[in-house]
């Protein structure tokens, strides 16, 4: 008998047909079920599970009650750490369920950092892990942390911010031991200025807007100062320094990488002096001039 570690997507809260086969299976063979009590997927899951009248679960849940667990099976409590809020106070579940499964299916909405989350936690334990992509009806088998980063270069930007984001370093050490580039290469490093500039077949596999110059963005940047457009700002930013190497300007720095990627997301509201070490990292400098008429310059200027 096996140990199946379940879980999915929040906004996953009906199951394809293909994943009920799978879960019959599970019930055919006697395997143990663990799954998390959150809403969507896993409750999606109980449902099934108790509908068929399978007692092999166990429902973990972080802190003192589940908030679901339809069959009133065995609950399993994990402590989570001190001060952990949101989305890391459960985690503290589903790391514990990583430890102590055989094996994994995860049933994924397309979009959810936090289930590719768990297919890591899998891979890195050494366990395989069955993701059900549900939009896209693909079934993909990650057997290993190589495999995993292989499937998620292939994943949008947006969702690999975010899954490194909500990582741990100890969750995160052997994805950045590897010898490979990993997933983050293509996040920091981007189509490159000099390339930009070649204007030649390897320019032109990137949309219009990665064909940008150093200057079309300190431009760029100039102009939303002028505009007072706090998000255009970040943005642009957070492209320049990108562009120069996240890593890069969280050494030179002495900032952390996840905390300069959310604080140059537009939605970001970093510190005036993130502002400055960044843009001295990365060869710019921030000038004030008075504003005398509306014909004059602008009132900031960026230099490089």
């Amino acid at each position: 008998m096996n140990t199946i570690f379940i879980g999915g997507s929040r906004h996953v809260s009906r199951l394809p047909s293909e994943v009920k086969k799978r879960l019959d299976n599970v019930v055919a063979s006697g395997h143990r079920v663990i799954i998390g009590d959150a809403n969507g997927a896993d409750k999606a899951v109980q449902k099934h599970f108790h509908d068929m009248h399978y007692d092999k679960v166990t429902v973990f849940c972080s802190g003192a009650s589940p908030r679901n667990n339809i069959g009133t099976w065995l609950t399993r409590h994990v402590d989570a750490p001190k001060h952990a809020k949101g989305f890391q106070f459960y985690a503290a579940k589903d790391r514990e369920m990583a430890r102590e499964a055989d094996f994994g299916l995860m049933i994924w909405d397309g979009k959810s950092p936090g289930t590719v989350l768990n297919v890591l936690r899998l891979a890195v334990a050494g366990k395989i892990a069955v993701l059900f992509n549900v939009p896209t009806k693909d079934v993909i088998n990650i057997k290993s942390v190589d495999a995993w980063r292989n499937f998620i270069a292939h994943c949008s930007d947006e969702l690999r911010r975010d899954v490194k984001d909500r990582a741990t370093p100890d969750e995160w050490q052997l994805v950045e031991m590897s010898d490979q580039p990993n997933f983050l290469s293509a996040i920091e490093d981007g189509p490159s200025v000099s390339n930009a500039k070649k204007g030649s077949n390897e320019a032109d596999t990137y949309s219009p807007t990665q064909l940008l110059t150093l200057d079309d963005l300190v431009a760029a940047l100039n102009g939303a100062l002028a505009r007072s457009d706090a998000p255009a700002v970040k943005e642009t930013l957070g492209r320049i320094a990108r562009d120069h190497g996240m890593s890069q300007v969280a050494r030179e720095t002495g900032l952390a990488r996840e905390s300069l990627y959310r604080s140059l997301d537009p939605k970001g509201n970093p510190e005036f002096t993130t502002v400055l070490k960044v843009l001295s990292s990365i060869g710019l400098r921030l000038e004030v001039k008075a504003q005398k008429a509306e014909s004059d310059s602008e009132p900031v200027a960026l230099k490089s």
